[in-house]
């Protein structure tokens, strides 16, 4: 988050928001000067058995940044975004995603499940995405 609500992550939630100590303190178990990445907040989500927008959330209401973002979009020193546009896309890629999108926008989630499917690397298939002028939206922990 590099906008209006920067630095006070907890202002995009209601302020009766209540923390689950559990995973409050996972959360503080993984964070690391201020941040806590992409990949550990998935994998606390994973070991918790709860939604990676809990995680999120716990790490808004913190005052943690999310950094590194899995598909490259956010969170890296000293530039914020590490994907770069494919230099082409496969047809089959390319219909996956067009099938997946709407409106020229495509949830994170998707991304993720195509990037299964095909057994890609993430940001492979974001990369793709930025070619075809796909946004992404919808971060599974709510940082965009």
């Amino acid at each position: 988050m590099t906008h209006y609500d920067a630095g006070d992550y907890s202002a995009k939630h209601p302020p009766n928001t209540v923390l689950d100590s559990t995973v409050a303190r996972a959360v503080q178990q993984a964070a690391s000067e201020g941040t806590v990445t992409c990949a550990a907040a998935h994998d606390i989500a994973g070991e918790l058995g709860v939604s990676p927008s809990e995680i999120g959330r716990t790490i808004d209401l913190l005052q943690l940044r999310i950094v590194e973002c899995q598909m490259g979009l956010f969170g890296y020193q000293p530039r914020k975004k590490v994907v770069e546009p494919a230099n082409s896309v496969a047809p089959d890629l390319r219909d996956a995603i067009n099938r997946a999108a709407t409106d020229g926008r495509i949830a994170c989630l998707a991304v993720w499940e195509i990037a299964r499917e095909f057994g890609l690397p993430k940001m492979d298939v974001t990369a793709a995405c930025e070619a075809m002028r796909i946004k992404i939206r919808q971060c599974q922990l709510g940082a965009f």
